[in-house]
């Protein structure tokens, strides 16, 4: 979801962005009866049958579950990585690269990985110059991915370097960060305004943490070959599972030989149902910037452009949540159903306006925004909150509750 260009995937000869992949397996997904909620699952029993799933909107019973929930981007941990994180420092070029804030500068990654490597040669759209700040004396990267790096001449390499922390101007905004060579301890600031992690991931184990075995650094353990965890009926599939190839193929494959697991092990169970494929319904149009422009109606809840923003920061007497988006944010993809729902149980009290800040770049540069996604809430003229990134359903439920 949060990779730039897929271009080893089976079938898209000439590559495909990793959030329109993950859209086009959703809708084939649904058209063959899937049934998808975007809801925070807080809690898992796998110790007592049938297991129990629960989220912040219901609670769930079943025989079998597929784990796969993946790994999370770990952090530096930099003494003021806290007080610019989304404000210079990310985890996420493809989705904060696009960013006003980056645009032209010269930013930083860290790490010399896959990941590091993608992410640099991915900023160089953007930025000015990158540059590579690997801690070790050689890349671990594949020798394809090295040679891009090595053969690109707006990305410079730096090896045995690791950052100490961030420098900032009289102004508060970042303006470099403190550097210091591994091997002679010698420490200078490179000059730049942004940095990026491409350090590795953590698992997303926790919630079968002491339910299922997990091996040293809590990536969930299955039998060789297949998905079996050690609990019966319990299968993991992708990433957090995965420590070693971590590809978007081989977590689909996993996946694969997780579903088939789960109904081989359901019917030798007997507790298969038949499944029949119920009639789709039809996908409704949503509203475009030129709908908006053409026809704009502030009665309407959802809205999209900064026209629309324009209009109703002026108009509206309700609260306005704003969501900043980039198109190959693949956060941005998961957040955006699940505040949509939010905002449907609020209609008539808030409006909803959707900004993507390649589109719409003024806008999104006078709002400050540093990063996708990110979710602002105005009220009579005023802006009362800012939410970076992907918080749960019920934080932003709670606070319209409050403001509406």
């Amino acid at each position: 979801m949060t990779t730039t260009e897929v271009e080893n995937f089976p079938g898209f000869p000439d590559g495909i962005t990793g959030p329109d992949l993950m859209d086009r397996m959703r809708r084939q997904a649904e058209r063959w009866g899937a049934e998808l909620y975007q809801e925070d699952v807080e809690f898992v029993d796998v110790r007592n049958r049938p297991f129990t799933v629960q989220s912040s909107e219901r609670k769930v019973k079943c025989h079998s579950i597929i784990y796969a929930t993946g790994a999370t981007a770990r952090r530096l941990r930099l003494p003021r990585e806290d007080e610019f994180w989304s404000r210079g420092i990310s985890a996420c070029a493809i989705c904060d690269g696009a960013s006003p804030l980056f645009k032209g500068q010269v930013l930083a990654v860290v790490g010399g990985g896959d990941t590091a490597t993608e992410e640099a040669l991915y900023l160089t759209k953007y930025a000015r110059h990158v540059h590579l700040l690997v801690r070790r004396d050689q890349l671990r990267a594949s020798k394809a991915m090295q040679d891009r790096v090595f053969n690109n001449p707006n990305v410079t390499v730096h090896f045995n370097t690791e950052p100490v922390d961030v420098v900032s101007n009289t102004k508060g905004q970042m303006s470099g960060i403190l550097v210091r060579k591994v091997n002679t301890n010698e420490e200078s600031v490179l000059e730049l305004k942004g940095l990026f992690y491409g350090i590795g991931h953590s698992p997303n184990s926790q919630l079968l943490d002491g339910q299922v075995d997990l091996d040293s650094s809590g990536y969930v353990l299955v039998q060789e070959g297949s998905a079996r965890t050690s609990v019966d009926g319990v299968f993991a599939a992708g990433d957090v599972q995965d420590h070693e190839w971590r590809q978007a193929v081989t977590a689909a494959g996993s996946g694969c030989v997780a579903a088939l697991s789960v109904e081989r092990y359901l019917t030798s169970e007997d507790l298969l149902i038949e499944f029949h494929q119920p009639v789709t319904e039809e996908v409704k149009k949503e509203l475009t910037d030129k709908d908006v422009n053409e026809g704009f109606d502030i009665t309407l809840t959802k809205h999209r452009g900064q026209y629309a923003l324009r209009k109703l920061y002026h108009e509206s007497p309700r609260l306005i949540c704003v969501l900043y988006t980039s198109p190959t944010c693949g956060p941005c993809r998961t957040l955006k159903p699940i505040l949509s729902k939010v905002i449907e149980e609020f209609d008539k009290n808030v409006h909803f306006v959707e900004i993507d800040i390649e589109e719409d770049q003024e806008i999104a540069e006078a709002a400050g925004i540093m990063g996708t996604p990110c979710v602002q809430f105005f009220k009579n003229k005023e802006m009362i909150r800012t939410l970076s990134g992907v918080k749960m359903k019920k934080e932003y439920r709670t606070f319209i509750e409050a403001n509406k």
